[in-house]
Parts: structure tokens; C-alpha cells; sequence
């Protein structure tokens, strides 16, 4: 899917009807994806860009303060530009506020069908530690079973801290290990025990077991639900 650019809005000929079809052509590809319950990367990319549009509406004055440090320093300078036409132009002014309301509003609804598939695929997410877990839960494995009852599909992951804006967060990577056959014999506890012998470098790992009923796409949205939903969980 073909996204917009960061500033797409103040590129170009600025105008209205253009710009107005430009945006409703990427949202009808995002509602696809969201139809078909796919919403990585679409969701975070239009938040990125509502973010964009609320910060140029709110903060005219304060761009590098306040825009995304994706920015590079060629669309800065585009913004500036356009700023500085904005100053001169009442017209010109009049037209880009014009297509920042329509857009922050077209935007906001996309986001908000997102989320709510969002908030259903979470609370359709269970997790359940597989075993004794030990006392460093920054590594270990996480079990994902989904709704076609075909497949567990196991991840290795690894919790890290970073900080933004003074404060600490958590995030998570995740790299793909294998794939187990459901059955009586895969259990969540014997797929650990083949998990222990098999990968020495984690003798004694924390493993949590995450199930759901839908049939949702696994790499497009229930893998990254589920990460986001267990870093919550541990937190918790």
C-alpha cells in the first residue's frame, strides 16, 4: 500500500479538491486492509499522520518542537516555506486550514474503526504462563495459538527500556522460532521442554502461553496485539 508523505499536505499545489482526493484514496486502502482485520502497519501509520496534522494545526510557530524527528530537514524547510506564503497569502492560509480540518476529522474516523478492532482482538486474547516462571522475564518464548486450532507459532522475545520525553518505556522484539502441529502430544508444556533442549542459550526461560479464537492474520495484526497486550500484562 502506498502511503503519503510526511507533509503531504503542504506540498505541491495546495489545494483543496486535490488534496481532499489524495487523502481519501490512501484511507479507502487503509479501510481495505481494515476490512479484511489487518492493521499493521496501516493503524500506526495513519496515528503518524493525524499526529502530523494536529501538530501543524496546534503549533504553527513551534514546527521542530513539535513535528515528529522523522521529519527530515528538507520537509522542515518545505513547511517553513509554506508558512512563510501562508503570512503573505490570506488566501493560500485559508485554504491549507481548510484541508487540515477535513483531513484531521477523515483521519480520526479511520483511526477510531482501528481501534475498535483493536480493542476486540485484545480482549479476545488470553496469556497464561506455561510452568514455573523464573525471576528475569526480560527473554524467554511466547506461545501464539490462533483461531484456526492448526498451529502454535512460537516466538522468542526480548523486553528493552527506552526513554522518551523524561520517561521510561518498555518495548519488545520478537524473532520467529518455529511452528508445532497442535495436538495432545504439542502441549504448551512439552513445546517448552522441546524449546529448553533444544536452544541452550535460554536454559531456563520464561514462556507464556497466548491463545485466541479468531482467525485474524497473524503478522499484520494478532502478533502485534498480542506483544503490545503482553508488555501491558507484565506490567500489570
Amino acid at each position: 500500500m502506498k502511503s503519503l508523505s510526511e507533509t503531504w499536505f503542504a506540498e505541491g499545489f495546495i489545494d483543496f479538491e486535490l488534496k481532499k482526493y489524495t487523502l481519501l484514496a490512501y484511507l479507502q486502502e487503509v479501510s481495505k486492509c481494515f476490512n479484511e482485520n489487518k492493521l499493521y502497519p496501516q493503524l500506526a501509520d495513519v496515528v503518524f499522520h493525524y499526529n502530523n496534522i494536529v501538530a501543524f494545526r496546534e503549533n504553527k510557530k513551534y514546527l521542530q518542537e513539535h513535528f515528529p524527528k522523522q521529519l527530515t530537514a528538507l520537509n522542515m524547510q518545505k513547511l517553513q516555506l509554506v508558512y512563510e506564503r501562508m503570512i503573505e497569502d490570506d488566501e493560500l492560509m485559508k485554504e491549507l486550514e481548510e484541508i487540515i480540518h477535513y483531513s484531521a476529522e477523515k483521519i480520526k474516523r479511520t483511526i477510531e474503526t482501528g481501534a475498535g478492532i483493536y480493542e476486540f482482538v485484545e480482549s479476545n486474547l488470553s496469556i497464561e504462563p506455561v510452568g514455573l516462571i523464573p525471576l528475569d522475564l526480560n527473554e524467554g518464548y511466547l506461545l501464539l495459538n490462533d483461531g484456526r486450532f492448526s498451529t502454535t507459532v512460537v516466538y522468542q522475545y526480548r523486553l528493552t527500556i527506552y526513554e522518551k520525553h523524561d520517561e521510561k518505556y518498555r518495548g519488545i522484539r520478537t524473532d520467529f522460532v518455529n511452528e508445532w502441529q497442535r495436538s495432545v502430544s504439542n502441549s504448551p508444556e512439552n513445546i517448552k521442554s522441546e524449546l529448553i533442549r533444544g536452544r541452550r542459550e535460554l536454559p531456563n526461560p520464561a514462556v507464556y502461553n497466548i491463545e485466541t479464537e479468531l482467525a485474524y492474520p497473524i503478522i499484520e495484526t494478532l502478533l502485534p496485539i498480542a506483544k503490545r497486550t503482553f508488555v501491558k500484562y507484565l506490567s500489570q
